[in-house]
């Protein structure tokens, strides 16, 4: 494609996804279905540049003030992914030397707000939380999230399916805190592969493996999803329970479900039930009451541990928002925890950094369950089922000591949240 031409389709991108009526991913793959003809490298360098447009916005916007011609097309040409001779010979004069007087632009010549790239009202909490750590966090939500894989134990073994990779010269390295994970570089068309196909690999975060991990439901019992979406954490459960015992996936999405299904097919569970509910308290879910050995809640949150992936939301997301969603998750939690027996565990997961979506709602259902559920220490948790190292993500300065925290900046990981409690009885 005709330099001009692709960036005359890059700048279109980015207006579209900067109107934030839809998830940025969404509008990406529509243009990709509007746009059949694109190649496979014209594709990654409009995505990729979109995306870098979402994550350093604040900095692109003050750098294209002192440019001309449409804001988009500055925006584009800022964030422009590909060989900078490749793009410059799109480019008019006037417009090369304007790039080239942003590119002598320094962090140390920009206010905090075009560094760190985040609204005020995330960027405030963010630092009164992780203090001098802030400026690694914010580093880190601008960079691009590795692609993580997490082995079926079901019927594979990561040193057999990474040297399985291997051959197909897909490089790996193994997770350090998942004892199923797998790190690979770059984004190889896996879905093509064998390994894929038959159901020995899912893509899924470090992060949201040792959710499953923190259930850590066996053989034979009954377990819930009670916020199942896609199902990649029920597949990790499902895996540990090696296909025995009952696994229901609750969502309140059919749609969500409905992208499980391929998914169940491929991994050989037999014991995942899909069951889409009309909300927490549900007929369903009122049957099963005392019944459940474990569930785990991850709920929905705002998603904002997930920024590498997702820098739309940043900007799509906002205070009232965050609001309306810890009323929702205090109800799912609240529901959620009737489904145990005594005995049962329950595990409660976000995938956000703000404390208000996290231990806030843990400490405010332990002081409301005092008489019910008792507190687990996540750290001593992992130390019993010998992943050690994964139980250090419970301790340091920013976390809470007895709960699962993980930070990008810090595990390589998307933001993560947990905290467990065990039913009195």
């Amino acid at each position: 494609m005709h330099p001009k031409v692709l960036l005359d389709a890059c700048a279109e991108l980015v207006k579209r996804t900067l109107t934030f009526e839809h998830p940025a991913d969404a509008v990406v793959s529509r243009f990709f279905r509007d746009n059949r003809g694109l190649g496979p490298r014209e594709r990654a360098t409009l995505a990729e540049t979109a995306y870098a447009v979402l994550r350093q916005k604040l900095r692109f916007e003050h750098l294209a003030r002192s440019g001309s011609g449409p804001k988009e097309r500055r925006l584009a040409i800022l964030g422009f992914h590909g060989p900078r001779d490749f793009l410059k010979s799109a480019l008019a004069d006037q417009e090369k030397t304007w790039l080239d007087q942003c590119d002598t632009v320094t962090d140390a010549d920009l206010m905090e707000p075009h560094r760190h790239n985040l609204p005020e009202w995330l960027a405030t909490p963010l630092k009164a939380q992780v203090g001098a750590d802030f400026w690694a966090l914010a580093d880190s939500l601008q960079q691009n999230a590795p692609l993580d894989l997490r082995v079926n134990a079901l019927n594979a073994k990561r040193s057999e399916v990474a040297a399985e990779l291997k051959k197909a010269s897909v490089k790996s390295v193994a997770t350090p805190y998942s004892p199923w994970g797998l790190r690979i570089e770059g984004k190889p068309a896996l879905t093509k592969m064998d390994v894929f196909a038959r159901g020995a690999i899912e893509v899924q975060d470090e992060g949201s493996q040792l959710l499953a991990l923190l259930l850590d439901a066996k053989r034979g019992e009954m377990v819930v999803d009670f916020c199942a979406g896609a199902g990649g954490k029920t597949l990790a459960v499902g895996a540990t329970m090696r296909s025995t015992g009952r696994l229901y996936a609750f969502d309140t999405s059919a749609h969500r479900l409905d992208a499980l299904k391929p998914r169940l097919a491929r991994s050989g569970l037999s014991n995942v039930h899909p069951a889409a509910i009309a909300h927490e308290r549900d007929d369903r879910v009122k049957r099963l009451a005392g019944k459940i050995d474990r569930v785990l809640v991850d709920a929905p949150c705002s998603g904002l541990g997930t920024l590498r992936r997702n820098p739309d939301l940043k900007w799509r997301q906002s205070p009232q928002a965050v609001q309306e969603l810890t009323a929702k998750q205090t109800a799912i939690l609240e529901s959620a925890a009737r489904l145990l027996k005594p005995g049962g565990r329950l595990v409660y997961a976000t995938c956000s950094i703000l404390p208000e979506e996290n231990e806030a709602i843990a400490a405010a259902f332990t002081a409301t369950h005092a008489d019910e559920f008792e507190p687990v220490d996540a750290a001593e948790l992992l130390t019993q089922l010998k992943v050690e190292k994964a139980a250090s993500l419970c301790q340091g300065p920013v976390t809470g000591g007895e709960y699962l925290r993980m930070w990008p900046h810090v595990h390589a990981t998307d933001g993560f949240f947990a905290a467990v409690w065990t039913r009195k009885g």
